[in-house]
């Protein structure tokens, strides 16, 4: 599972939660992204956001924090990462990418975004009554890879080439959000972990100049 995690929240942690368990996942890895290429440069420093993942996984014996996206100085591109992966786990171990609905949908603007169905099954978080992501209404180029990809829960598959869509318990928190309530001196408690709240006004990392 990947993201700039600035900063890491619920809505990450669950949706790994309900993945790692519809999936039977044996563990989550959470990669933050060092160099993100299609979006500007994330608000606070790889090194901080790393050690928020950190904190924000140490409870659960099946969540990682991986740091090889933040200590390699090349673009963080999936397709590369889920090939390191690939590398360390042969070719015969399944291996899971979680996305977000937003995520998906914006799959085709990705680098090499066709090959990451070669190197891994994908699973896709939906909302309650996200048109979108029904299988009628998605977009092309993204219809044409997904429909023949398409499992469902009970479905055998292989170690990659798959694609499910899950529904997850709907929360709605947004890092943006929760940099915007810090940034306004407001409480961001019961948003995120205590041990990364903590952790941020420790550093004042999303305080307002």
């Amino acid at each position: 599972m990947g993201g700039t995690f600035d900063p890491i929240h619920y809505g990450h942690l669950r949706l790994a939660e309900e993945m790692a368990e519809a999936l039977g996942l044996a563990r989550v890895l959470f990669i933050p992204a060092g160099q993100p290429p299609h979006r500007g440069a994330p608000r606070t420093a790889a090194g901080h956001r790393l050690e928020m993942v950190r904190r924000a996984v140490a409870g659960n014996p099946r969540f990682l924090a991986d740091d090889r996206e933040v200590t390699h100085s090349r673009p963080s591109y999936t397709v590369d990462t889920l090939s390191d992966l690939r590398v360390e786990l042969g070719d015969a171990q399944p291996l899971w990418l979680l996305l977000g609905a937003d995520a998906f949908l914006d799959l085709p603007t990705w680098h090499e975004w066709r090959q990451l169905f070669s190197l891994s099954n994908i699973a896709v978080a939906t909302r309650p009554g996200a048109r979108a992501l029904q299988p009628d209404a998605l977009a092309e180029p993204l219809k044409t890879e997904v429909l023949p990809r398409l499992t469902k829960t009970g479905d055998t598959v292989g170690p990659a080439g798959a694609v499910r869509l899950h529904r997850m318990t709907p929360l709605d928190i947004s890092a943006t959000a929760i940099r915007a309530t810090l940034g306004g001196r407001s409480s961001a408690r019961y948003l995120l972990p205590d041990a990364v709240l903590g952790y941020i006004h420790e550093h004042q990392l999303y305080a307002s100049p």
